[in-house]
């Protein structure tokens, strides 16, 4: 039972609500992840690449608010519970203890990367049963893109 009536066919509201749950938890874990390479990280490059998570970790949260609020005015109920976000992230997982810089940023690249495929796949399946919802996650791909774009930079 929804409470918010959607403006969306039931077949589209599913498609749309699964492409904004997936952003949501892939958006949630990357705030998580990113907050624990910026607590583990060590290295001659510290400073920076720690600087430089924070933002990820800032750009994650705000665009998770609005992916989850995008679904609420659907009538689609977000998910951002731990257990839903650890079994479904695109993410991956992060090492336990001490992380050196190198493999820090190799891990935000990677990590990143995987993230930005599934936006993709996203925008793709949002085009035409809802332009509103593909509009805001062309913006977190976008935004994502620069931050891996900032970290392929550190890695070369």
């Amino acid at each position: 039972m929804s409470v918010v009536k959607s403006s969306l066919s039931e077949e589209d509201l599913k498609l749309v609500g699964e492409a904004l749950q997936g952003a949501l938890v892939d958006l949630v874990d990357l705030a998580l992840v990113a907050k624990q390479v910026h607590w583990n990280i060590v290295g001659p490059r510290f400073r920076s690449v720690h600087l430089q998570l924070d933002e990820v970790v800032t750009t994650a949260r705000q665009h998770m608010d609005t992916v989850a609020e995008r679904a609420s005015a659907l009538g689609v109920t977000p998910d951002g519970r731990a257990g839903t976000v650890a079994a479904t992230s695109a993410f991956g997982t992060v090492p336990n203890g001490w992380i050196k810089d190198a493999d820090a940023v190799r891990l935000m690249v990677d990590g990143l990367g995987a993230v930005i495929e599934q936006m993709r796949d996203r925008v793709k399946v949002t085009d035409d049963p809802d332009p509103v919802t593909q509009d805001v996650l062309i913006q977190v791909t976008a935004d994502l893109e620069k931050h891996a774009w900032m970290f392929q930079a550190e890695s070369v």
